[in-house]
């Protein structure tokens, strides 16, 4: 939950059109998910933070404002990262982070700890950070599989990369995802596809999952 595919746009028609279709999906689908959220968004559409958590799902901190933490010193990280959570806690428990961009230093972790996170999800493993040494950590570290975009794929591409992956399969998507962005002056995996076409995707993501009888958890519960 953040503004449209930053930092080339600043407006928020995701949040205003395209969360009310992707709650829907996920109603339709019995899945409950995790919403990475970020303070400002939080602030601005609190209707749209309340309907979320009402309907069962888990709110997770996405930084205050979606600016990137590797641009930061420690006292603005840990600054953006308490100001969310003042914002976030006035909806629902919050123990998930996720950082903008998947960037997140180490270092920082230990700001994440001493606010009460247990799950940190900042790493991917389709990033070559994820392969380096370890940092010894209190919190869980649960990294995404694979990019947003490519779950917008063409489904002979997709499916074959689905099958590959290995547990826990983490996929995320962003609200703005469901615009439709195609004739935006945007880098092209940021908009092909995007819109009902993205719906249609994710739907059909779910149903192959669900089709190896796979479970859905929200992040919280895989503590």
């Amino acid at each position: 939950m953040e503004p449209d595919c930053p930092p080339y746009l600043n407006t928020f028609r995701g949040i205003e059109d395209g969360t009310v279709p992707l709650l829907q999906l996920l109603a339709e689908e019995n899945v409950k998910a995790t919403f990475f959220t970020t303070g400002q968004a939080a602030r601005d559409y609190p209707e749209k933070i309340h309907k979320i958590v009402s309907q069962g799902h888990e709110l997770g901190c996405h930084g205050d404002t979606h600016k990137v933490f590797t641009k930061m010193d420690y006292q603005t990280a840990q600054a953006e990262i308490q100001l969310s959570l003042q914002t976030l806690l006035r909806f629902a428990p919050v123990t998930a982070f996720r950082a903008p961009n998947l960037k997140f230093p180490d270092k920082y972790l230990t700001i994440l700890e001493a606010a009460g996170f247990l799950v940190d999800s900042s790493q991917a493993k389709y990033k070559i950070d994820y392969y380096r040494k370890p940092c010894v950590t209190t919190l869980q570290r649960i990294p995404v599989s694979v990019t947003s975009s490519f779950l917008r794929l063409p489904r002979w591409i997709r499916i074959p990369c689905l099958k590959q992956l290995t547990s826990p399969v983490v996929l995320f998507v962003h609200p703005w995802e469901f615009i439709d962005l195609r004739q935006e002056r945007l880098r092209l995996d940021c908009r092909f596809r995007t819109g009902t076409m993205a719906l249609d995707c994710i739907r059909s993501v779910i149903r192959f999952f669900k089709r190896k009888s796979a479970g859905f958890f929200k992040m919280g519960e895989l503590l």
